[in-house]
């Protein structure tokens, strides 16, 4: 059996693992539940943002994903054969959302490489959880998983995730490697004013989960001139015990004090403060909105924010939209910034 094909394997047993537990999370059940459980619990005293619901997700996320029939349609576009010299690939992993690095690692795995990671101090639990569970699976991996705590020496490649200011020294840095460096992305939501109040809930999931930590997370709206903001904080109701989260909340009060001191315009609904603004990158708690003319001249301007731009949630407005509700449930073909890491790693 070709070496990729076991690792295939240990993921898709995986997959089942963390389906299995987030159907039955209230209940004890294996060794790995129990243990899983464990690090749940020490992921959310480590990092405040981390609470179970959001770990949950993420975990049930990948889970739907690592089935053999999702794995093996993603991957029949590439040539896995294996390479006959692998490389070192050093991952520095961001730590905003549970697992938000998980995909590079899958990747370079099923490349064939090994991974050498730099894990976030914010989310330095559970992937070496779910690597121990995996290398029981197959033993090979042991020889191709490998967390470092200091600098990343002895690479070949190196995927790199952080912020505008990061990237800098990444560059500096690994610029001499074949590298993906990844900066700060945003994703907008473009409204017509004609959504149904179901798109409309379905738009709070975008913005909410993860506290808006993620780059997936709708951090600015685009809606029309005169548009009725009423329709949009009735559907987002739904989500008003977000500020029972005590983190979100000293943001949100925060966050409405210095924009209430500095006279800015706001609306607020007691969790969710909106706010005109040219900007992307929102803070926790708030909501940027800005109003267009028209279709055509909108577009331009996304077409020119492209590169900060990680997802556009439309009901037919833009090309390559994302649906209502789904910015946080990417497929495995869903690339970062529009890279298609694995390609990048098969061509080491």
């Amino acid at each position: 059996m070709a070496p990729y094909i076991k690792t295939i394997d240990a993921f898709v047993k995986l997959g089942k693992q963390l389906t299995d537990y987030c159907d039955n999370c209230y209940s004890d059940g294996t060794e790995f539940d129990n243990e899983l459980k464990a690090i749940i619990e020490q992921a959310g005293h480590h990092n405040g943002w981390f609470t179970e619901d959001n770990i949950l997700f993420s975990l049930g996320q990948w889970g739907g994903l690592l089935t053999e029939g999702n794995l093996k349609d993603w991957l029949s576009n590439y040539d896995l054969k294996g390479s006959p010299d692998p490389k070192t690939v050093g991952i520095v992993m961001a730590g905003n959302i549970p697992l938000v690095g998980f995909h590079d690692f899958l990747c370079v795995l099923l490349s064939g490489n090994k991974a050498l990671a730099k894990l976030s101090s914010n989310d330095k639990l559970l992937l070496p959880f779910l690597s121990k569970y995996l290398i029981r699976q197959e033993p090979s991996l042991a020889d191709r998983i490998e967390f470092v705590d200091g600098r990343l020496e002895n690479f070949d490649a190196v995927i790199a995730t952080g912020s505008n200011n990061t990237s800098r020294y990444f560059e500096h840095y690994f610029g001499k490697k074949p590298n993906i460096i990844r900066k700060n992305r945003n994703s907008v939501a473009v409204l017509s004013g004609n959504e149904t109040e179901d798109e409309l809930r379905a738009l709070g999931e975008d913005i909410f989960r993860y506290y808006g930590l993620g780059c997936r997370n709708v951090s600015k709206i685009y809606v029309p001139k005169d548009y009725n903001f009423e329709k949009l904080f009735n559907a987002l109701f739904h989500y008003k015990d977000i500020i029972h989260q005590h983190k979100y909340a000293n943001n949100y009060d925060y966050n409405k004090a210095v924009y209430l001191m500095s006279e800015f315009k706001i609306l607020d609904n007691g969790f969710l403060v909106l706010k005109e603004d040219n900007g992307l990158s929102s803070p926790i708690s708030a909501l940027f909105y800005s109003f267009y003319e028209d279709e055509t001249s909108l577009k331009k301007e996304l077409e020119e924010l492209d590169e900060q731009i990680q997802c556009v949630v439309s009901n037919g407005i833009v090309e390559n939209q994302v649906n209502f509700g789904q910015t946080q449930r990417p497929g495995l073909n869903d690339y970062a910034d529009g890279i298609d890491t694995m390609e990048f790693l098969l061509k080491l």
